[in-house]
């Protein structure tokens, strides 16, 4: 059988890559973060929910943007905010 995915998961077409690798957020006010997560709608590149701002998630819920793309190097996976899925790639 095969594996089902979410609609926003299937959305994706071609990955989005940080143009660097620090969140956006915290930079701005010197914040530290754990690890990076790349937004696949508007391609902001923001810290996940075990640094301790989680702009990533924030963003998610603020802006609607549903899917996540690890940004850490040799991490090649998916998230969907919405329907918690995650799929590599």
């Amino acid at each position: 059988m095969a594996e089902q995915i979410c609609a926003h998961l299937k959305a994706i077409q071609q990955i989005k890559q940080p143009h660097r690798r620090v969140c956006e957020e915290c930079e701005k006010v010197g914040g530290k973060w754990v690890h990076l997560r790349t937004c696949q709608t508007c391609g902001h590149t923001l810290c996940c929910d075990s640094s301790p701002a989680r702009h990533a998630s924030a963003h998610a819920r603020a802006s609607g943007h549903p899917v996540i793309a690890s940004a850490e190097i040799g991490e090649r996976w998916l998230y969907c905010y919405p329907d918690e899925e995650t799929v590599s790639y």
